[in-house]
């Protein structure tokens, strides 16, 4: 088979850590064990990551040595991120491929992503970047820094930036050669480095960050995967989530997840942005896609476990 596998922030940092990078190279390696049976039974694999923590830890770092060194802007504090967490996945991916046996090969790929300097995003900031503040440390942030923040899906206050939608992945012609020969890739991290053409047609960076799902949906149908498999802190997708009344989603079809979408059941922080990323996944011609957690990643792949979505 051919799996695309988006890695959830949970990979890397689990709630109430810190970030340091002992713990999310011990995360991401209890993570790739789970997924060992996928690199071992010769599936092709590549690999897609988020990097918000990350990429609110190098802002604050610019902010407190803005005297001293020089400013990041998002696009570079994206390409600063994705190396380092292609670097983490990568040594962790060496190691899980010893113990397994398998002689296979990782490779990381640094991934320009294009979008368009009008989206209307620019004006109406969404995306959570950084870590979570209590109400008055986002308030006294915003007053301070400028910031815009926002309220995330019930779990605290963070920063919220621009989140144009993703057109076209610049890179994506060497990752498929690379999937396509066997290597285990890793690319479009945190969503791509956000780049867009000027009036003259060359590429300049800007100030956004994509989301990793969108992303991931289009480096997945370009690569025509059998299976977009996103992976989070949940078992399955669910209705009413957090209520008594919760209902987990077994199996929905392109159609019941637009009129879920429709019907508000996902909060904008953490479950709305999966789905759209499935529901553009399956409108491409997608055959399947689904959302669990890493303990349940490989009956997911055989169709038994998680969400499972399937054209109508």
């Amino acid at each position: 088979m051919k799996v695309l596998v988006a890695l959830g922030g949970n990979a890397l940092i689990l709630p109430g850590q810190r970030g340091y990078i002992h713990e999310q190279r011990e995360n991401i390696l209890r993570a790739l064990r789970l997924l060992s049976p996928l690199f071992k039974e010769g599936h092709k694999v590549i690999l897609t990551h988020g990097n918000g923590p990350q990429v609110g830890q190098t802002l604050l770092r610019t902010e407190l040595t803005r005297d001293k060194t020089y400013p990041l802007t998002l696009d570079f504090c994206n390409a600063q991120t994705q190396g380092e967490i292609g670097y983490l996945i990568l040594n962790a991916l060496h190691q899980v491929l010893r113990e397994e046996k398998v002689n296979r090969q990782g490779v990381a790929v640094i991934t320009r992503v294009v979008v368009d300097i009008n989206d209307p995003a620019f004006k109406n900031p969404t995306k959570p970047v950084g870590s979570f503040m209590t109400e008055e440390e986002a308030k006294e942030k915003a007053e301070k820094e400028g910031w815009v923040v926002k309220e995330d899906a019930g779990r605290g206050w963070r920063r919220v930036v621009p989140s144009p939608d993703p057109k076209d992945i610049l890179e994506k012609d060497a990752i498929k050669d690379l999937f396509e020969g066997g290597y285990i890739v890793v690319a479009v991290g945190g969503g791509g480095i956000p780049v867009a053409f000027d009036s003259e047609g060359n590429l300049i960076g800007v100030e956004a960050v994509i989301d990793k799902d969108l992303a991931s949906s289009l480096m997945a149908s370009f690569l025509d995967v059998d299976l977009f498999l996103i992976l989070t802190q949940v078992p399955y997708v669910y209705l009413n989530f957090n209520k008594p009344d919760q209902i987990a989603l077994k199996r929905v079809t392109l159609s019941e997840a637009k009129r879920y979408l429709e019907e508000g059941h996902f909060a904008e922080g953490s479950m709305k942005p999966k789905i759209k990323a499935v529901i553009r996944f399956l409108q491409r011609g997608g055959r399947r896609a689904a959302i669990t957690s890493y303990e349940n990643a490989l009956k997911a792949l055989s169709g038994e476990g998680g969400t499972q979505f399937l054209p109508d």
